[in-house]
């Protein structure tokens, strides 16, 4: 088994910028993921996540998606909620009525996180879809806004806040109370 910390990930992902070798550095963390100690500082789920990315910078989206649902299966904590990434990656296939279900069901359970929240404003406005954009950039901001206990949530929000200003200014529906929380 195998222990795996922030840094090991760090010098992976570096490599992988490096090089543009995003294949072989899928391939290592998946590796890592089916090798990777319970007790470890990283999830195996994260790793999978990780893995994912790696494999949507080298344009391979099935098996972005593959190493999304292997997180999604594995159930631990992720920084992006894996069945976000999925459906980006599901999208990127124009898998469409597949990637709006998974979007769906990660919405009736509400994600956890900011970085969700942001990652699905972003998908989907890169998509086109900026009505679903400006719905998610707002939900997110409606759980959080109350809870920037530190700058680092604070700091999220605030991107989260400025996403929505672009959409909103796309979509060019008038200015609103959530726009003036940039003005704080």
């Amino acid at each position: 088994m195998t222990r795996v910390t922030t840094a090991d990930l760090d010098r992976l992902e570096f490599r992988a910028v490096q090089s543009g070798d995003h294949v072989d550095v899928a391939l290592e963390l998946l590796g890592l993921a089916n090798s990777v100690d319970a007790d470890s500082e990283i999830s195996r789920a994260e790793i999978f996540v990780r893995a994912g990315e790696q494999w949507e910078m080298a344009q391979e989206f099935e098996r972005a998606s593959a190493a999304y649902q292997r997180a999604i299966d594995d159930g631990g904590v992720t920084i992006i909620d894996a069945r976000a990434l999925q459906a980006g990656a599901l999208l990127e296939l124009d898998l469409i009525d597949s990637a709006y279900a998974q979007l769906e069901r990660l919405r009736a359970e509400g994600p956890r996180n900011l970085p969700t929240y942001i990652h699905i404003a972003e998908t989907l406005q890169a998509h086109d879809d900026l009505k679903g954009a400006h719905t998610w950039a707002t939900l997110g901001i409606e759980r959080f806004r109350h809870q920037d206990v530190s700058l680092y949530v604070h700091d999220l929000l605030m991107e989260l806040v400025r996403t929505r200003f672009r959409i909103r200014m796309d979509l060019g529906l008038p200015e609103d109370a959530f726009d003036r929380l940039l003005d704080g």
